[in-house]
C-alpha cells in the first residue's frame, strides 16, 4: 500500500474526530521512511495536526550537504501552504538546516510561521511545525498545521519524494 493509499485510508477513519490530545498516525514510504502526523482534528475536507514527524533511517548520520540538499528541495516542492519557506540557516556545526517561512505570517496580533528542522543529530528524525508569537511577549507558542486533505497529501508526497 502507498504511503497516498494509506493516508486516504487514516482520513476516513479520522473524520469526525476532534481532541485536545493529539491522535499520532504513523505511515510507512518506501526507503523505511515512516511519517507521524499528530492529528487534532479531522474533517470529510480539512484537518488539523501538530506536527509531521519523518523518520529517515538512510540519514541518521548524513552529512551536512545531504541535509543541505533535502532543504533545497523542499523549499523548491512546498510552495502551496499558507507561505514559503525557506531556508533560514545553515549551522554545518551543528549539522542543522533550519527552514522557515519567508516571510512569516505577519498580524496586528503577531506573527505566525512554519518551521522544519533537519539535523543530522536527529538519529534520522526531523519535523514540520508551525508557531505562533504574540506581539509584546518573548517567546513563541506551538499551533496547529490546517490543511485541506489534498494539500496534506501534497505534503506528505513531497516529503518523501525530495529525500535525497
Amino acid at each position: 500500500m502507498t504511503v497516498l493509499n494509506q493516508l486516504n485510508h487514516e482520513l476516513i477513519q479520522l473524520v469526525g474526530f476532534h481532541s485536545a490530545q493529539p491522535r499520532t498516525v504513523t505511515l510507512a514510504a518506501k526507503g523505511k521512511i515512516e511519517l507521524m502526523l499528530d492529528f487534532t482534528s479531522v474533517d470529510t475536507m480539512s484537518c488539523s495536526f501538530q506536527e509531521i514527524r519523518v523518520y529517515v533511517p538512510a540519514l541518521t548520520q548524513a552529512t551536512f550537504d545531504k541535509l543541505k540538499e533535502w532543504g533545497q528541495k523542499l523549499c523548491q516542492r512546498i510552495t502551496y501552504l499558507l507561505e514559503n519557506i525557506g531556508p533560514l540557516e545553515y549551522d554545518e556545526d551543528a549539522g542543522q538546516v533550519l527552514i522557515r517561512s519567508t516571510p512569516p505570517d505577519q498580524k496586528p496580533a503577531g506573527t505566525r510561521f512554519y518551521e522544519v528542522i533537519l539535523s543530522s543529530h536527529a538519529n534520522g528524525n526531523f519535523s514540520l511545525k508551525r508557531f505562533e508569537s504574540q506581539k509584546g511577549q518573548t517567546g513563541r507558542t506551538q499551533v496547529d498545521l490546517q490543511v485541506t486533505h489534498e494539500v496534506l497529501k501534497k505534503l506528505v508526497e513531497d516529503l518523501v519524494n525530495t529525500v535525497p
